[in-house]
């Protein structure tokens, strides 16, 4: 069994994605740049007429986004069994994952309440808009500790040894097994700096 700080870096199935290459960083575009861009949708709906056509609009690309976030969360779900209970990695993913369905569930609720509008369709209201902004402050949040977990705690990051083998001599490539924690004196494993 690897050691605890290693264990998060694989994944736990083939579906979370491969070694070093996981999925959730890379579905998460998909709801924040639909739920970023209906924000833009639902601004600009003021500012032109008709603006039935950008509220319309709008309402598509929350559901894009809500489809996407069930994608992310599911994918998410499985990187996070992956890291060890009680750590403060895995206390960062349970908020991370939590602010995620706060999110998920506010723009659901931004969906019914826009949906009824559907076929007659105005400038978005202030309230709504009110909506989505503090969900995208929610998000943003999120995003934050998201970032945390990959860059500071590693989580489905490459081990060292592996990262190595990216600034060693293109000629002379060292491999080394997924995983395996780089020892000073092991051939492509740099000593420390300080």
């Amino acid at each position: 069994m690897l050691p605890q700080r290693y264990q998060a870096k694989h994944p736990v199935t083939v579906l979370a994605g491969p070694y070093a290459h996981p999925l959730h960083p890379i579905l998460v575009t998909v709801p924040i740049g639909a739920w970023a861009a209906s924000l833009i949708f639902d601004i600009a709906s003021h500012l032109t007429h008709p603006a039935g056509f950008l509220a319309q609009g709008s309402l598509w690309l929350i559901a894009v986004g809500l489809i996407g976030a069930l994608a992310a969360a599911s994918l998410g779900l499985l990187d996070l069994l992956a890291i060890p209970a009680s750590t403060k990695a895995h206390r960062t993913a349970l908020t991370h994952m939590s602010l995620n369905l706060i999110v998920t569930a506010a723009y659901a609720v931004g969906f019914a309440w826009r949906h009824n509008g559907y076929h007659h369709p105005s400038p978005v209201s202030a309230g709504q808009i009110a909506l989505s902004v503090m969900s995208l402050a929610v998000l943003t949040v999120s995003g934050f500790l998201g970032g945390k977990l990959t860059y500071r705690y590693g989580v489905r990051v490459a081990d060292e040894a592996t990262q190595a083998e990216g600034y060693g001599n293109a000629g002379a490539a060292t491999r080394h097994s997924h995983g395996a924690p780089a020892t000073p004196g092991t051939p492509g494993a740099e000593s420390p700096r300080r």
